[in-house]
């Protein structure tokens, strides 16, 4: 579902560093505050970043409902932000989070729980 065309005050500045996808979006990984898991991948387009940046809450475009999402709204499993980072080519966020509950839909801390063997060379 394609990203609404929303007016934004994101600073201009932070959005002149932004490479998003076709469809308007900046991968953002969210990793937890304290142990430096790698908890999931969500979408932002500016808007969401900007909610992100002016409350404190991570606030995500939700490709499949096609609408924001505060993380925990209706879980109840909250990712307070306490950093978020731009990386050197603009295309991805970092958000370091502090993580309340699950913070995989499946209820389980992390998204990455499939390990792939690696072969050793």
């Amino acid at each position: 579902m394609a990203v609404p065309d929303v007016e934004t005050s994101l600073d201009p500045a932070i959005a002149a560093r932004l490479k998003r996808t076709p469809d308007g979006l900046v991968a953002a990984i969210v990793q937890e505050h304290g142990t430096g898991d790698v908890l999931m991948l969500a979408w932002m387009d500016d808007e969401a970043l900007r909610r992100t940046l002016t409350t404190g809450r991570a606030t995500y475009w939700s490709r499949s409902r096609g609408e924001y999402w505060v993380k925990g709204a209706t879980s109840g499993h909250h990712q307070y932000v306490t950093r978020v980072s731009l990386d050197c080519d603009g295309d991805a966020l970092l958000l370091t989070v502090v993580q309340i509950g699950a913070a995989c839909h499946t209820g389980t801390h992390t998204c990455f729980t499939d390990d792939l063997p690696v072969e050793e060379k």
